[in-house]
Protein backbone atom coordinates (compact mmCIF):
# COMPACT_ATOMS: atom_id res chain seq x y z
CA UNK A 1 0.00 0.00 0.00
CA UNK A 2 1.46 2.92 -0.91
CA UNK A 3 2.04 6.25 1.70
CA UNK A 4 -0.86 7.99 1.04
CA UNK A 5 -3.52 4.99 0.23
CA UNK A 6 -4.47 4.58 3.97
CA UNK A 7 -4.96 8.41 4.65
CA UNK A 8 -7.49 8.75 1.26
CA UNK A 9 -9.12 5.17 2.69
CA UNK A 10 -9.41 7.28 5.77
CA UNK A 11 -10.59 10.20 4.66
CA UNK A 12 -13.25 8.55 2.09
CA UNK A 13 -14.85 6.42 4.73
CA UNK A 14 -15.20 9.04 6.75
CA UNK A 15 -16.85 11.36 4.59
CA UNK A 16 -19.11 8.27 3.43
CA UNK A 17 -20.26 8.07 7.63
CA UNK A 18 -20.73 11.84 7.39
CA UNK A 19 -22.99 11.03 4.42
CA UNK A 20 -24.87 8.41 5.62
CA UNK A 21 -25.95 10.27 9.02
CA UNK A 22 -28.22 12.22 6.92
CA UNK A 23 -29.31 15.36 5.45
CA UNK A 24 -26.17 18.22 5.27
CA UNK A 25 -26.71 20.51 9.17
CA UNK A 26 -24.47 22.08 11.10
CA UNK A 27 -25.62 19.88 14.22
CA UNK A 28 -28.88 18.09 15.09
CA UNK A 29 -29.87 17.54 19.01
CA UNK A 30 -32.89 14.76 19.26
CA UNK A 31 -33.16 13.98 23.35
CA UNK A 32 -33.90 10.56 24.08
CA UNK A 33 -34.60 10.05 27.71
CA UNK A 34 -36.16 6.67 27.56
CA UNK A 35 -32.88 5.24 25.65
CA UNK A 36 -29.69 4.10 28.52
CA UNK A 37 -27.75 5.33 25.64
CA UNK A 38 -26.33 8.56 25.22
CA UNK A 39 -24.28 9.21 22.26
CA UNK A 40 -22.41 12.24 20.28
CA UNK A 41 -20.90 12.14 16.99
CA UNK A 42 -18.50 15.29 15.41
CA UNK A 43 -16.73 15.44 12.45
CA UNK A 44 -14.86 18.14 10.93
CA UNK A 45 -13.34 19.18 7.53
CA UNK A 46 -11.16 21.66 6.59
CA UNK A 47 -9.66 22.86 3.25
CA UNK A 48 -7.24 25.03 2.42
CA UNK A 49 -5.64 25.67 -0.82
CA UNK A 50 -3.40 28.04 -2.59
CA UNK A 51 -2.00 29.02 -6.37
CA UNK A 52 -0.43 31.37 -8.66
CA UNK A 53 -0.01 32.31 -11.80
CA UNK A 54 3.89 31.68 -13.43
CA UNK A 55 4.65 35.55 -13.53
CA UNK A 56 3.16 36.14 -9.72
CA UNK A 57 6.48 38.50 -8.30
CA UNK A 58 5.17 38.18 -4.84
CA UNK A 59 5.90 34.49 -4.69
CA UNK A 60 4.26 31.59 -3.17
CA UNK A 61 4.37 27.83 -3.95
CA UNK A 62 0.98 26.31 -4.72
CA UNK A 63 -0.24 23.93 -2.66
CA UNK A 64 -3.49 22.60 -1.41
CA UNK A 65 -4.38 20.93 2.16
CA UNK A 66 -6.76 19.00 4.11
CA UNK A 67 -7.78 18.44 7.56
CA UNK A 68 -10.50 16.34 8.84
CA UNK A 69 -11.50 15.31 12.53
CA UNK A 70 -14.19 12.57 13.66
CA UNK A 71 -15.05 11.30 17.09
CA UNK A 72 -17.56 8.81 18.55
CA UNK A 73 -18.96 8.82 21.83
CA UNK A 74 -21.25 5.92 23.13
CA UNK A 75 -21.99 5.21 26.52
CA UNK A 76 -24.07 3.37 28.42
CA UNK A 77 -25.88 3.37 31.83
CA UNK A 78 -28.16 0.61 33.12
CA UNK A 79 -28.07 0.79 36.89
CA UNK A 80 -24.66 0.79 38.34
CA UNK A 81 -23.28 -0.38 35.65
CA UNK A 82 -21.85 1.65 32.62
CA UNK A 83 -20.28 0.95 29.28
CA UNK A 84 -18.57 4.27 27.59
CA UNK A 85 -16.93 4.08 24.43
CA UNK A 86 -14.85 6.76 22.29
CA UNK A 87 -13.56 6.59 18.52
CA UNK A 88 -10.89 9.58 17.94
CA UNK A 89 -9.37 10.00 14.49
CA UNK A 90 -7.71 12.93 13.63
CA UNK A 91 -5.60 12.94 9.61
CA UNK A 92 -4.68 16.16 7.60
CA UNK A 93 -2.38 16.93 5.04
CA UNK A 94 -0.64 19.52 2.78
CA UNK A 95 0.91 18.99 -1.05
CA UNK A 96 3.02 21.94 -1.72
CA UNK A 97 4.42 21.88 -5.26
CA UNK A 98 7.58 20.71 -5.31
CA UNK A 99 7.55 19.01 -2.27
CA UNK A 100 4.49 16.41 -2.99
CA UNK A 101 2.34 15.14 0.17
CA UNK A 102 2.73 15.55 3.42
CA UNK A 103 1.01 15.20 6.57
CA UNK A 104 0.25 17.35 9.50
CA UNK A 105 -1.35 15.83 11.93
CA UNK A 106 -2.65 12.05 12.21
CA UNK A 107 -4.00 10.50 15.29
CA UNK A 108 -6.14 6.88 15.96
CA UNK A 109 -7.47 6.89 19.68
CA UNK A 110 -10.06 3.91 20.29
CA UNK A 111 -11.24 3.41 24.19
CA UNK A 112 -13.96 1.33 25.90
CA UNK A 113 -14.01 0.89 29.31
CA UNK A 114 -17.03 -0.30 31.73
CA UNK A 115 -17.27 0.80 35.19
CA UNK A 116 -19.19 -0.60 38.17
CA UNK A 117 -20.77 2.47 40.48
CA UNK A 118 -19.74 2.13 44.04
CA UNK A 119 -20.92 5.86 45.08
CA UNK A 120 -21.97 8.85 43.65
CA UNK A 121 -19.01 9.89 42.58
CA UNK A 122 -16.70 7.09 42.32
CA UNK A 123 -16.94 3.75 40.02
CA UNK A 124 -14.36 0.55 39.95
CA UNK A 125 -13.97 0.13 36.23
CA UNK A 126 -11.67 -1.92 33.80
CA UNK A 127 -10.61 0.07 30.10
CA UNK A 128 -9.03 -1.32 26.56
CA UNK A 129 -7.21 1.80 24.87
CA UNK A 130 -5.92 2.06 21.73
CA UNK A 131 -3.15 4.63 20.27
CA UNK A 132 -1.46 4.47 16.55
CA UNK A 133 -1.52 6.99 13.01
CA UNK A 134 -2.73 6.31 9.83
CA UNK A 135 -0.07 6.93 7.22
CA UNK A 136 3.67 6.78 7.56
CA UNK A 137 5.38 10.12 8.98
CA UNK A 138 9.05 11.41 8.01
CA UNK A 139 11.66 13.50 9.17
CA UNK A 140 13.27 16.22 6.80
CA UNK A 141 16.96 17.06 6.89
CA UNK A 142 19.05 18.81 3.94
CA UNK A 143 22.44 16.90 3.20
CA UNK A 144 26.10 18.42 2.81
CA UNK A 145 24.70 19.43 -1.09
CA UNK A 146 21.61 21.06 0.56
CA UNK A 147 19.33 18.88 -0.96
CA UNK A 148 16.71 18.10 1.42
CA UNK A 149 15.84 14.10 2.22
CA UNK A 150 13.48 12.11 4.20
CA UNK A 151 13.39 9.66 6.90
CA UNK A 152 10.80 7.20 7.83
CA UNK A 153 10.16 7.94 11.57
CA UNK A 154 6.58 6.52 12.16
CA UNK A 155 3.91 4.37 10.11
CA UNK A 156 0.84 2.67 10.61
CA UNK A 157 1.23 0.31 13.66
CA UNK A 158 4.79 1.59 14.17
CA UNK A 159 4.35 2.44 16.78
CA UNK A 160 0.89 1.52 18.13
CA UNK A 161 0.33 1.00 22.10
CA UNK A 162 -2.75 -1.13 23.38
CA UNK A 163 -3.25 -0.82 27.30
CA UNK A 164 -4.92 -2.61 29.73
CA UNK A 165 -6.24 -0.58 32.59
CA UNK A 166 -7.42 -1.50 35.94
CA UNK A 167 -9.00 0.90 39.03
CA UNK A 168 -11.11 3.50 39.89
CA UNK A 169 -12.40 5.81 38.59
CA UNK A 170 -13.69 9.60 40.11
CA UNK A 171 -16.08 12.01 37.85
CA UNK A 172 -17.61 14.83 40.44
CA UNK A 173 -19.26 16.67 37.25
CA UNK A 174 -20.59 14.99 33.91
CA UNK A 175 -17.72 16.82 32.05
CA UNK A 176 -14.38 15.81 34.00
CA UNK A 177 -13.08 12.30 35.17
CA UNK A 178 -9.98 11.02 36.74
CA UNK A 179 -8.59 7.28 36.20
CA UNK A 180 -6.92 5.85 38.34
CA UNK A 181 -4.93 2.41 37.46
CA UNK A 182 -2.22 0.98 39.15
CA UNK A 183 -2.23 -1.97 37.31
CA UNK A 184 -2.17 -1.30 33.64
CA UNK A 185 -0.33 -3.41 31.30
CA UNK A 186 0.60 -2.36 27.86
CA UNK A 187 1.98 -3.60 24.61
CA UNK A 188 3.72 -1.64 22.35
CA UNK A 189 4.26 -2.89 18.66
CA UNK A 190 6.07 -1.83 16.30
CA UNK A 191 5.33 -3.40 12.72
CA UNK A 192 8.55 -4.25 9.85
CA UNK A 193 11.17 -3.19 12.49
CA UNK A 194 13.83 -4.13 10.52
CA UNK A 195 15.99 -1.30 11.39
CA UNK A 196 13.99 1.22 8.88
CA UNK A 197 13.22 3.46 11.85
CA UNK A 198 17.37 4.03 12.25
CA UNK A 199 16.17 7.89 12.42
CA UNK A 200 14.52 7.02 14.99
CA UNK A 201 16.73 5.02 17.27
CA UNK A 202 19.10 2.08 15.51
CA UNK A 203 18.56 -0.12 18.47
CA UNK A 204 15.37 0.11 19.89
CA UNK A 205 13.26 2.59 18.52
CA UNK A 206 10.08 3.26 20.79
CA UNK A 207 11.55 0.98 23.15
CA UNK A 208 11.20 -2.67 20.52
CA UNK A 209 14.20 -3.76 19.99
CA UNK A 210 15.09 -4.40 16.21
CA UNK A 211 13.95 -7.45 14.71
CA UNK A 212 11.08 -7.79 17.46
CA UNK A 213 7.58 -6.36 17.06
CA UNK A 214 6.18 -6.07 20.60
CA UNK A 215 7.48 -4.89 23.70
CA UNK A 216 5.13 -6.27 26.87
CA UNK A 217 5.27 -3.80 30.29
CA UNK A 218 3.06 -5.81 32.80
CA UNK A 219 3.74 -3.75 36.31
CA UNK A 220 2.74 -0.19 35.28
CA UNK A 221 0.41 2.46 36.81
CA UNK A 222 -1.35 4.83 34.54
CA UNK A 223 -3.18 7.99 34.99
CA UNK A 224 -5.98 9.37 32.97
CA UNK A 225 -8.03 12.61 33.33
CA UNK A 226 -10.69 14.26 30.61
CA UNK A 227 -12.50 17.86 30.56
CA UNK A 228 -15.06 18.31 27.53
CA UNK A 229 -17.27 21.39 28.63
CA UNK A 230 -18.72 24.45 26.84
CA UNK A 231 -17.28 26.95 28.86
CA UNK A 232 -18.90 29.59 26.84
CA UNK A 233 -21.44 30.31 24.25
CA UNK A 234 -20.59 28.35 21.13
CA UNK A 235 -17.14 27.69 22.67
CA UNK A 236 -16.31 24.31 23.67
CA UNK A 237 -12.88 23.16 25.55
CA UNK A 238 -11.70 20.18 25.58
CA UNK A 239 -8.48 18.33 27.17
CA UNK A 240 -7.23 14.97 27.80
CA UNK A 241 -3.97 14.04 29.87
CA UNK A 242 -2.30 10.58 30.08
CA UNK A 243 0.46 9.24 32.09
CA UNK A 244 2.22 6.32 32.58
CA UNK A 245 4.74 4.70 34.70
CA UNK A 246 6.67 1.05 34.43
CA UNK A 247 7.58 0.42 38.13
CA UNK A 248 10.30 -1.57 36.80
CA UNK A 249 11.89 0.89 35.27
CA UNK A 250 10.45 3.95 37.55
CA UNK A 251 12.13 7.53 37.39
CA UNK A 252 11.25 10.76 36.82
CA UNK A 253 12.92 10.97 33.47
CA UNK A 254 11.05 7.43 32.12
CA UNK A 255 7.49 8.60 33.07
CA UNK A 256 5.18 9.01 29.88
CA UNK A 257 3.60 12.43 29.62
CA UNK A 258 0.56 13.32 26.87
CA UNK A 259 -1.53 16.49 27.21
CA UNK A 260 -4.01 16.98 24.12
CA UNK A 261 -5.63 20.73 24.06
CA UNK A 262 -8.36 21.88 21.97
CA UNK A 263 -10.88 24.69 21.95
CA UNK A 264 -13.77 24.86 19.09
CA UNK A 265 -15.54 27.80 18.65
CA UNK A 266 -18.76 27.57 16.42
CA UNK A 267 -19.32 30.88 14.07
CA UNK A 268 -22.49 29.16 12.96
CA UNK A 269 -24.47 26.40 12.34
CA UNK A 270 -21.90 25.13 9.74
CA UNK A 271 -18.44 27.03 10.46
CA UNK A 272 -16.03 26.53 13.35
CA UNK A 273 -13.03 27.79 14.43
CA UNK A 274 -10.60 25.23 16.45
CA UNK A 275 -6.96 25.52 18.19
CA UNK A 276 -5.35 23.03 19.63
CA UNK A 277 -2.09 21.07 20.42
CA UNK A 278 -0.18 18.14 22.04
CA UNK A 279 2.13 17.85 24.22
CA UNK A 280 4.50 14.84 24.70
CA UNK A 281 6.94 13.39 26.39
CA UNK A 282 8.19 10.12 25.85
CA UNK A 283 12.04 9.21 26.90
CA UNK A 284 11.45 5.99 24.55
CA UNK A 285 10.90 8.22 21.44
CA UNK A 286 13.05 11.50 22.42
CA UNK A 287 14.76 12.62 25.77
CA UNK A 288 13.01 16.22 25.23
CA UNK A 289 9.15 17.15 25.17
CA UNK A 290 7.54 16.89 21.52
CA UNK A 291 4.93 19.42 20.82
CA UNK A 292 2.77 19.96 17.67
CA UNK A 293 -0.09 22.88 17.41
CA UNK A 294 -2.86 22.58 15.03
CA UNK A 295 -5.48 25.73 13.87
CA UNK A 296 -8.68 25.13 11.44
CA UNK A 297 -11.04 26.83 9.99
CA UNK A 298 -13.99 25.06 8.60
CA UNK A 299 -17.14 23.49 8.36
CA UNK A 300 -18.41 21.00 11.26
CA UNK A 301 -21.12 18.13 12.13
CA UNK A 302 -22.82 17.08 15.12
CA UNK A 303 -25.35 14.77 15.98
CA UNK A 304 -26.06 14.25 19.78
CA UNK A 305 -29.53 12.30 21.22
CA UNK A 306 -28.90 14.42 25.10
CA UNK A 307 -28.33 17.86 25.97
CA UNK A 308 -25.19 18.68 26.96
CA UNK A 309 -25.01 19.89 30.61
CA UNK A 310 -24.59 23.76 31.79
Amino acid sequence: MKKDDVARLFLTLVIFCFLLAGPVVGQIVKPDSLSPWKKKLVFNANLNQASFSSNWKAGGVNSIGLNTAFNYKAGYRDGRNTWDNEIDLLHGFVKNAGQGYRKTVDRIFVDTKYGYSISKYWDIFTSLNFQSQFAPGYKYDKDAAGLEQASLISDFLAPAFATSAWGVEYHPVPYFKVRISPFAPRVTIVRHNDGRFVAVDSVAPYGVEVGETTRFEWLAFQLQAEFDKEIATNINFKWRYLMYANYETLKMKTIDHRLDLMFNAKVNRFITVGLGGILLYDFDQDSGAQVSQLFNFGFAYTFQNYMDPK
